[in-house]
C-alpha cells in the first residue's frame, strides 16, 4: 500500500483514529464469528494463526500478535519507518489481542456451520475491516506486508505475490483442513479482496458517453441545458464514407444515461451513442446550467 501523507489537523487525526479502531475490530470479530469456528484459513497470518491453533492449541489473536512482530520490523524497514509503524502497530494491537478478548463475548461456534455461509460473509466483513484500515492510512500488517516488500525488491506484479504467500497459506490449510475447507477458503478469500476493492474506491457509478454527430453545437447545449455536464470534442472522420464528424465526450450519472441518450436523440436521430462503464472520475468540473438537474455529477471535462 502507497503511504498516504501525513494528516494536517486533528480532525484528520481523530476521522484515522476511527476507521482504523473500527476496522481493526471488525476484523477481530470477522475472526471469531466466521473464520475460527469452521477452520477457514484465507491465507494471511490470521489463516495461518488458525492453522496453528488446530495443530498446537495456541489461541489466535496471541499467535498473530507474535507473527506481525517481524512483519512490522519488516515494514518499519522498509514501507516508511514511524508513519508506517504507528498505525500499523495499533491496528494489530487492536485486531489481534481483539481476537482472543471478543472469543469470549462471541458464540465459540459462530453464527452458523454452514461453510458456504462462512466463507461468503467472512469476506465480506472482513474486507469491509480491512478497507476501513486502509482508508484510515494503516494496514492490517500481516503477509501483505511481505508481499509489499517483495514487490518492491523483484518487481514481481502485485498479484502474482498475493497469489504466492496467501496461496501458500492455503494450501497449507488444504493439508491440514482438506481440501474442501480450501477451496471455501479461497472463495473468502476472492471476496475479501473484492470487498476492500469496494470499500476503499466505491461502487462504479460513473458511465462514460461517447457521441458522434454532425451537429455537434446542437448536441452539446441540449445535454448542457439539461443535466449540466461538460463535454469534450474533437474531429473524426469515418473510414468508409469518408465523411467528416465530431465526437463528443462527457460523464454521466448512471440513473441519467437513458436521458442523456434521449436528449441526444431528440436533436439528432442520426447520432451514434456510445455507454461505457467508468470506475472514478474527478476534477474539471464546470458550472451548472440555470436550472440544470441538482443530484451528484461525476467530474466533467470542457
Amino acid at each position: 500500500m502507497t503511504a498516504s501523507k501525513p494528516p494536517s489537523g486533528p480532525a484528520i487525526a481523530l476521522g484515522e483514529f476511527f476507521l482504523l479502531t473500527a476496522g481493526a475490530l471488525i476484523l477481530a470479530v470477522n475472526v471469531d464469528l466466521f473464520l475460527a469456528p469452521t477452520d477457514l484459513a484465507p491465507g494471511g497470518v490470521s489463516g495461518l494463526a488458525i492453522i496453528l491453533r488446530h495443530q498446537a492449541g495456541w489461541p489466535i489473536g496471541l499467535t498473530m500478535l507474535v507473527l506481525n512482530l517481524p512483519m512490522l520490523v519488516l515494514g518499519f524497514f522498509n514501507l516508511g519507518r514511524f508513519h508506517f509503524l504507528v498505525r500499523t502497530a495499533f491496528v494489530v494491537v487492536v485486531y489481534n489481542l481483539g481476537v482472543d478478548l471478543l472469543a469470549g463475548w462471541l458464540p465459540a461456534t459462530g453464527i452458523t456451520a454452514d461453510p458456504l455461509l462462512n466463507a461468503l460473509y467472512g469476506g465480506v466483513v472482513g474486507g469491509i475491516g480491512t478497507g476501513l484500515v486502509y482508508r484510515g492510512s494503516g494496514t492490517p500488517a500481516g503477509t501483505g506486508v511481505a508481499s509489499r516488500v517483495l514487490q518492491m525488491r523483484t518487481g514481481i506484479p502485485m498479484g502474482q505475490v498475493y497469489f504466492i504467500t496467501d496461496g501458500g497459506v492455503i494450501i497449507l490449510a488444504g493439508l491440514v483442513f482438506g481440501w474442501e475447507r480450501a477451496l471455501y477458503a479461497l472463495l473468502a478469500l476472492f471476496v475479501w479482496g473484492m470487498t476492500t476493492d469496494y470499500v476503499l474506491e466505491g461502487p462504479s457509478v460513473v458511465r462514460t458517453a461517447f457521441i458522434v454527430t454532425d451537429h455537434p453545437d446542437v448536441v452539446t447545449q441540449a445535454v448542457f441545458r439539461q443535466f449540466g455536464l461538460g463535454v469534450t470534442a474533437w474531429p473524426a472522420q469515418g473510414k468508409f464514407t469518408e465523411s467528416q464528424h465530431t465526437v463528443l465526450f462527457c460523464t454521466v450519472n448512471r440513473p441519467d444515461v437513458n436521458g442523456l441518450k434521449g436528449a441526444v436523440r431528440g436533436v439528432d436521430p442520426q447520432a451514434f451513442v456510445v455507454i461505457g462503464h467508468g470506475h472514478q472520475s474527478s476534477g474539471g468540473v464546470v458550472p451548472r446550467a440555470r436550472g440544470a438537474s441538482a443530484s451528484k455529477d461525476p467530474a466533467q471535462t470542457d
